[in-house]
C-alpha cells in the first residue's frame, strides 16, 4: 500500500482490468475541487464509482462494463491548446453521460457547439430555470437553487441539444435525451445545489438503469488493516494537534497497532489560540494517549523552506527562503511552516533514540486538504487552491519514500467525525471546530506595502455604480453598461430595491486574500461594505453573491462594522508574524469564541476562522496619521463537506446580538481599528483567507 505520487499516466487497476465493474459509473476526473465530492455522492447512493484519469479510452469503458460516465469539472478551458486530452468516442459509445461544468462543455464542443469566455463570471449560488420535463430534473421545482462557479459558458448549443437549464442569459444546463446526454454548468454533487442528490438520482436510476446494490466495506476495518499491513512491527510518530483529524487518526492507530509502537507528538509551533497546548494535553490525557509535548515557537518563527527562484522559472534551481516571521505570501507560509513540522519531527525520533529508516510519520491529512494542495493522491488535473501543511513537497517525498500514513486520506470532515464517534471519542472532541495545522499564523494577513494594481480605481467606480445603482441608471455611464450586462432583469430590480432603500458604500481594500474561483486559485481583492443605518443582512449577502461575478478581481466581501467610511484606507500597517501581532490576534480569536459557546450556537457553526488584517480605518488623509492599528475579521462559515459552505446570516443562522457582543468585545482590544463581518461564500472566498 505505497503511497507515491506517479505520474498522471493512465494507471487501470487490476479489478478493472479483469471486468469487474459491472454495473458501476466510471468518473472521469478534469480535475475539479469537488471531484471526489461526485464519487462520494454517487457511493451514498449505493452506486459503485470509479474515479479514471479524464484521458481514459472509451473502449476500456466500455469492455469493462461501466453503466454510466458523469465527467466532473475542471480549472481548463476547452479551447485552449494545452486542454486535457480525452476520447472523444466516450459520446457515442451508447453509455448515458452527465458532465459537469467543464464536462458540459467539452461534450457541447464534440458534438459542433462553442464555448466562449464571457466578461460575467459566476461563483456562488444562483437562482436557475429549469426544463423540469427533462428526464435529469423530474420531480423538481421550475427554479432551484445551484452553485455555479466559471468563466466559460456555452455560446451556441450543439445540434441535436436543447437548452435545460438557465441563469438568466447564460445557458446551465444542455440535454440531448435520445443519446441519454446531459450537461449541467452547476454542480449538482456540492450541499450547496440544495436539490442536487435528486438530480444524481434521476440519472443513475432513471436515466442510466443503475441498481443500488452497492455498499461500502467497514471503512474502519479498512484501515485498520492497511496500518497493520504497512506498519507491522515498526514504530509511528504522530503529530497531534488536538483537532478532530488527528486526534481521530491517532485513536485509529492506538487500536490497530500496540500501544509501544504509536509516538504521540503535540507541537506548539507558536501560533497556537489561547492555552490551546494545554488543553490538548489535558483531553488526551484523559483519552489514555500518552502525549509527548514540544515547545518549538523560536524554531518555527525562524524557519526557513527552499523554493523555486522564480514563478517563472521551470529549472531545478532552488532559493532559500525569507524567515517565516518576515515572509508575507501565504503559500510561503504553509511551505516553511510543513517542512518545518516534519524536521522537528525528525529532531524528536533523534531525541529518542530511534532510526528515522524504521519510523513512519502520520498525520491526519482529509481528502479536502488533499484536493486544495493538487496532490495527485486526489486528483492528476486539480489546481493548487493553497498548500495545505500536510502536502508540502518535503511530506510528498516521504511520502514517495512509503515513510507516511494518512488513514484518513478518502475522508471528508464529516466522515471523520462519524468515525470518531464509532472509535468511542468524547463529543466535545468530535464535533469541536476545526483549527489548522499552522494555526494563527494562516490567519494574520502580512503585508508590507498595500495592494494597488492598475484596475483599482476602475473596479472602486463599479463598486459605487452598484451600491449607488438606482441614482446610477439616471445618468448614462460605460461602466453602468458593464454592471447590467453581469446582471438579470430580476436581480437589477432587486439592486434597484436595495439601493433605493439602504444608503451603502462600497471599497476596495488594499489587501489580498486566497479564494477560489472556477476551479483555480484566486489571490486578490476584498470588498469592504459599509452602511449609514443598521446593516440589513439579507441585502448584504445579496450584494455579495453579486460583486464578485461583476469584479473578477474580487474574490471576498465584507461588512465593516461601525459609522459609515467616508475615507477607505489606501495603505496598511505593516504587518509580520511577531509575537505582539499574534498576541492581539490570539486574545480576540479567544474573546469571539467565548461569546459563541456561551451563547450555545457553537454546534450551528462549522468553523469560525478569526481573522487580523493590516487595516487602519478612520484617519485623516489630510493630518496625514501613519497606519498603525489593525482590523479583525470574524468568518462564520456553515458546511458539512468543507469544499463549500455559506456564511452564517446573522437574525437566520446565528443570533444578530451575539455577533454584536464579538463586535463591541473585540473592538475594546488595544490596537483595534474596526471589525469586519465575511460575507462570502465557498466559492468564491475559501474557509480561511489564506
Amino acid at each position: 500500500m505505497a503511497l507515491c505520487n506517479g505520474d498522471s499516466k493512465l494507471e487501470i487497476s487490476s479489478a478493472e482490468q479483469n471486468g469487474s465493474c459491472e454495473g458501476a459509473v466510471a468518473i472521469l476526473d478534469a480535475g475539479a475541487q469537488y471531484g471526489k465530492v461526485i464519487d462520494r455522492r454517487v457511493r451514498e447512493l449505493c452506486v459503485r464509482s470509479e474515479i479514471l484519469p479524464l484521458e481514459t479510452p472509451a473502449f476500456a469503458i466500455r469492455e469493462q462494463g461501466y453503466r454510466a460516465i458523469i465527467i466532473s469539472g475542471g480549472p481548463a478551458s476547452v479551447y485552449a491548446e494545452d486542454a486535457p486530452w480525452f476520447d472523444p468516442a466516450i459520446f457515442t459509445i451508447g453509455k448515458p453521460v452527465l458532465g459537469i461544468c467543464y464536462g458540459m462543455q467539452m461534450m457541447n464542443k464534440v458534438f459542433g457547439g462553442t464555448v466562449h469566455k464571457k466578461s460575467v463570471r459566476e461563483d456562488g449560488v444562483f437562482s436557475i430555470g429549469l426544463d423540469n420535463t427533462c428526464s435529469l430534473f423530474r420531480g423538481l421545482q421550475k427554479e432551484e437553487l445551484v452553485l455555479l462557479t466559471h468563466g466559460d459558458s456555452v455560446d451556441k448549443v450543439a445540434d441535436g441539444f436543447k437548452v435545460v437549464a438557465q441563469s438568466g442569459n447564460i445557458i446551465a444546463g444542455i440535454a440531448n435525451e435520445q443519446k441519454k446526454l446531459y450537461g449541467t454548468q452547476f454542480h449538482p454533487e456540492v450541499d450547496l445545489t440544495e436539490r442536487g442528490m435528486e438530480m444524481l438520482r434521476n440519472f443513475l436510476f432513471e436515466i442510466a438503469g443503475c441498481t443500488n446494490n452497492f455498499t461500502v466495506q467497514n471503512r474502519q476495518q479498512t484501515c485498520i488493516s492497511d496500518i497493520r499491513e504497512k506498519v507491522d512491527k515498526s514504530k509511528v510518530l504522530v503529530l497531534l494537534s488536538g483537532g478532530v483529524d488527528s486526534t481521530v487518526c491517532t485513536a485509529l492507530l492506538n487500536k490497530a497497532l500496540n500501544q509501544d509502537q504509536v509516538i504521540a507528538v503535540h507541537i506548539d509551533n507558536g501560533f497556537m489560540r489561547k492555552r490551546e497546548s494545554q488543553s490538548v494535553e489535558e483531553a488526551l490525557t484523559k483519552l489514555g494517549i500518552k502525549l509527548k509535548v514540544v515547545n518549538a515557537a523560536h524554531t518555527f518563527y525562524n524557519g526557513t523552506t527552499t523554493l523555486p527562484i522564480s514563478e517563472e522559472d521551470r529549472t531545478p534551481r532552488k532559493r532559500i527562503s525569507k524567515t517565516l516571521n518576515m515572509t508575507t505570501n501565504p503559500e510561503e507560509k504553509r511551505k516553511i511552516i510543513g517542512d518545518t513540522f516534519v524536521k522537528v519531527a525528525n529532531e524528536v525520533i533523534g531525541e529518542m533514540n530511534l532510526k528515522p529508516e524504521e519510523v513512519f510519520l502520520a498525520q491526519g491529512t482529509l481528502r479536502p486538504d488533499l484536493i486544495e494542495s493538487a496532490s495527485h493522491l486526489a486528483s492528476g488535473k486539480a489546481e493548487v487552491i493553497k498548500t495545505h501543511h500536510n502536502d508540502t513537497e518535503l511530506i510528498r517525498k516521504l511520502r514517495d519514500e512509503g515513510k507516511v500514513i494518512e488513514p484518513l486520506k478518502d475522508f471528508h470532515k464529516d466522515e471523520v467525525r462519524a468515525l470518531g464517534r464509532e472509535l468511542g471519542l468524547p463529543e466535545e472532541i468530535v464535533s469541536r471546530h476545526p483549527f489548522p495545522g499552522p494555526g494563527l499564523s494562516i490567519r494574520v494577513i502580512c503585508a508590507e506595502e498595500p495592494y494597488v494594481c492598475k484596475d483599482f480605481a476602475e473596479t472602486n467606480n463599479i463598486l459605487k455604480i452598484v451600491t449607488d445603482f438606482s441614482a446610477s441608471v439616471k445618468k448614462p455611464h460605460a461602466l453602468l453598461q458593464r454592471v447590467k450586462s453581469c446582471i438579470s432583469d430580476e436581480e437589477e430590480e432587486k439592486l434597484m430595491q436595495i439601493t433605493s432603500l439602504h444608503s451603502l458604500n462600497a471599497f476596495l481594500l488594499p489587501i489580498k486574500t486566497v479564494g477560489v474561483q472556477g476551479d483555480c486559485r484566486s489571490y486578490s481583492y476584498v470588498c469592504g461594505v459599509t452602511s449609514k443605518e443598521s446593516p440589513h443582512w439579507e441585502s448584504l449577502m445579496f450584494l455579495a453573491r453579486l460583486i464578485p461575478r461583476m469584479c473578477h478581481s474580487i474574490n471576498r466581501v465584507v461588512y465593516v462594522f461601525g459609522s459609515h467610511v467616508k475615507e477607505p484606507p489606501t495603505d496598511i500597517t505593516p504587518t509580520f508574524l511577531t509575537t505582539g501581532v499574534l498576541s492581539t490576534l490570539r486574545q480576540a480569536d479567544f474573546v469571539a469564541h467565548s461569546i459563541l459557546r456561551e451563547s450555545g450556537y457553537s454546534g450551528k457553526i462549522s468553523q469560525m476562522p478569526v481573522i487580523l488584517t493590516p487595516l487602519h480605518f478612520d484617519r485623516d488623509p489630510l493630518q496625514k496619521q501613519p497606519s498603525c492599528r489593525r482590523s479583525v475579521v470574524v468568518r462564520t462559515f456553515i458546511t458539512s463537506d468543507f469544499m463549500t459552505g455559506i456564511p452564517a446570516m446573522p437574525g437566520n443562522h446565528i443570533p444578530e446580538e451575539v455577533v454584536l457582543k464579538m463586535v463591541n468585545e473585540i473592538k475594546k482590544i488595544p490596537g483595534i481599528s474596526r471589525v469586519m463581518y465575511d460575507l462570502t461564500s465557498k466559492p468564491p472566498g475559501t474557509t480561511e483567507w489564506e
